[in-house]
């Protein structure tokens, strides 16, 4: 007799991860063990310092609290709503549990017994991997030392498994044709060579029902058919090399050429399992690697280098853009991926200031500086957003003022006119060379700076900010340097001015204090999206701005990697603020992702295409920057923007 309790709850544990990982037979056996449990409004199901229970838990109606005790204070970390995990902790740790899980209202919960879960966890790495991501999302510091390497929950490798000197290239898929060309080995060899020819391809998959059978190439018409040994009219399976090379999808460029020199092959079948047992779903060629090598990024800089026109430059962008989906499908760590695209995005602007330069008809009158701002002064501009630069010119006497500022303002168009060309937008706040407030010279950038810090306001905040994250992209490096260090003069110490950039910073509150719902847009073209840029990327880029420039450091614009210093420079906060370097890049690669997916600047999310998983790790870098704006709004007594 059916066990329709069972059933039932297999039925909803199936839509939730980690349960959808699990094979049908494991998932209904695992639900046969289930305990149904009711809590009301208030009650608590375990406190701080309890004996861990025999079994953890999945919210099936309504929400528990997951609270702890801090300073006399409870302090609410979390919230667990329909399908959520919790009380993970003696799965992992025969501890005592650290914090209280209270129902928030009426509440069923399902039971989920440890010891017959666990063998599943262990043998099914997804799922493991789950669990320890859940773990970390419930305790107070996810990011600590005992879990490092293991909760990078994006899926990226460790580290130290990829140093800088690696050839990032061969790590990328292998590019798999999907229109195969395929036969049934009945066909005769005319036929075949026929329908090869009409295809413009160089193999023919041999298949009876999709599942391969052989494969013929050009190679073996040549040794085979030109030579005599078979005629015209044989069937192609009397040539065709069987059985066939497979492998499943994301097979990496090295592993392919590796296999291709193995076997003395030149094509590889893709099936769904990488078995001559299942469905064909691709062919990889060694033409197709010959081909994909124009990505590579030596390969990419040189073309670069050597570009004589803004089309060149286009369409080396495009290909720039194919190197980076590259990099994310095969979940290379994020600062690798940041650090090359922005030496081709930043060789790319070098190029166009040159070219510019040739085609003004007198060289620059004297040293300038051009320098990138946002997101590619900070290294994390990956997709092509909009423009933000500005130009510092060496002092000169005041009857040639204007007229090197004509100079440079006109070299401002021409290059913010090719960048636009080639794919990144105007800047909608005229935050570029090409505006005369952007382009002036070293004494008047001082002055301006000096203006801005002196008496700020909330405009003068923001047009602030905007400069200390910037990178050097053309010319010398002195006069951007004098500039850095008049500003890191006026700022030290000036609490006043610290007190309005935190309040600044505290503009846009993490959305993870609004339970069950992201804060997304009210109005507009975007309604009812959630804009990652505001809510997660600019509040933690903001936090990490301001704590560095409070202790002064120069020369460290990333915000993963000043988040990282800030960690060696306050060891008391070490845990926080390596969990807020985490969120940076998973909130950087999450835009990254949808952006290319979406052919987008992957700004605004729309949620409901989320699965569960995905929103759990959002919510694990909500966390972060709500914990980080706290430490903020202490530190400089200030209170957020409404």
């Amino acid at each position: 007799m059916k066990n329709t309790i069972a059933s039932r709850i297999a039925d909803f544990l199936k839509n939730y991860p980690p349960f959808n990982l699990l094979h049908k037979e494991d998932l209904l056996t695992i639900s046969k063990q289930v305990k149904v449990k009711y809590l009301e409004k208030g009650k608590m199901l375990f406190a701080e310092g309890d004996t861990g229970h025999k079994r953890f838990y999945v919210v099936n109606k309504g929400a528990i609290s997951l609270e702890r005790i801090n300073n006399e204070k409870r302090e609410t970390i979390d919230k667990c709503d329909e399908g959520d995990i919790f009380g993970l902790r003696p799965l992992f740790a025969k501890e005592n549990y650290l914090i209280n899980a209270i129902a928030d209202e009426e509440t069923v919960l399902y039971a989920i017994p440890i010891k017959k879960f666990k063998p599943l966890s262990e043998e099914n790495k997804e799922v493991g991997n789950f669990l320890i991501q859940s773990f970390a999302s419930n305790t107070r510091n996810p990011y600590s030392e005992a879990h490092k390497g293991k909760l990078i929950s994006d899926k990226e490798p460790e580290e130290n498994q990829f140093k800088p000197n690696n050839n990032l290239f061969e790590l990328q898929p292998a590019p798999v044709t999907r229109k195969v060309v395929m036969t049934s080995p009945e066909t005769s060899i005319k036929t075949a060579a026929q329908l090869m020819s009409r295809k413009k391809v160089g193999s023919v998959l041999i298949v009876e029902n999709n599942i391969p059978q052989g494969i013929v190439t050009d190679e073996d018409f040549r040794d085979m058919v030109a030579t005599g040994t078979f005629g015209i009219e044989t069937p192609i399976s009397k040539i065709m090399a069987s059985p066939v090379i497979c492998y499943p999808q994301g097979l990496s460029i090295a592993q392919a050429q590796l296999t291709m020199m193995k076997h003395h092959i030149n094509h590889i079948c893709i099936t769904e399992d990488g078995t001559p047992n299942t469905k064909v779903v691709g062919i990889l060629s060694e033409h197709d690697i010959m081909v994909s090598e124009g990505h590579n990024p030596s390969v990419l800089m040189k073309a670069i280098q050597r570009s004589s026109s803004t089309n060149e430059l286009k369409k080396i962008r495009h290909k720039i853009t194919l190197l980076l989906r590259g990099f994310i499908d095969s979940n290379i760590p994020l600062n690798h991926i940041s650090k090359i695209i922005f030496e081709l995005n930043d060789a790319t602007i070098k190029r166009i200031i040159e070219r510019c330069i040739k085609k003004l008809p007198t060289p620059p009158p004297c040293d300038f500086t051009w320098i990138s701002l946002g997101s590619q002064g900070r290294k994390e501009q990956l997709l092509q957003t909009d423009q933000d630069n500005a130009l510092i010119f060496e002092d000169v006497p005041s009857e040639k003022l204007e007229e090197t500022r004509a100079y440079f303002l006109e070299l401002a168009r021409k290059v913010n006119k090719r960048l636009n060309i080639i794919g990144y937008e105007y800047c909608p706040a005229e935050m570029m060379a090409k505006n005369p407030k952007y382009c002036l010279s070293l004494s008047e950038w001082k002055s301006q700076f000096t203006n801005w810090i002196i008496d700020p306001g909330n405009d003068e905040i923001l047009l602030c900010s905007i400069f200390f994250d910037f990178d050097i992209s053309y010319g010398n490096i002195k006069l951007s340097n004098e500039l850095a260090d008049h500003i890191f003069s006026l700022t030290k110490d000036n609490r006043k001015f610290y007190a309005v950039m935190g309040a600044t910073a505290l503009r846009n509150p993490s959305p993870l204090g609004f339970f069950r719902q992201f804060l997304v847009e009210e109005d507009g073209e975007n309604k009812d999206y959630f804009d990652i840029k505001k809510r997660g990327i600019t509040p933690i880029t903001d936090a990490a701005r301001l704590l560095i420039l409070y202790h002064q450091v120069k020369n460290i614009s990333n915000t993963a990697e000043r988040f990282e210093k800030l960690a060696q420079l306050e060891p008391n906060n070490k845990e926080l603020f390596l969990a807020c370097a985490y969120a940076s890049k998973v909130l950087i690669k999450f835009r990254t992702k949808h952006g290319l997916e979406n052919r987008n600047s992957g700004r605004f999310i729309d949620l409901e295409n989320l699965g569960k998983e995905e929103k759990i790790k959002l919510k694990r870098c909500f966390k972060s920057i709500r914990q980080v704006q706290e430490l903020v709004k202490y530190r400089f007594e200030v209170t957020p923007y409404i």
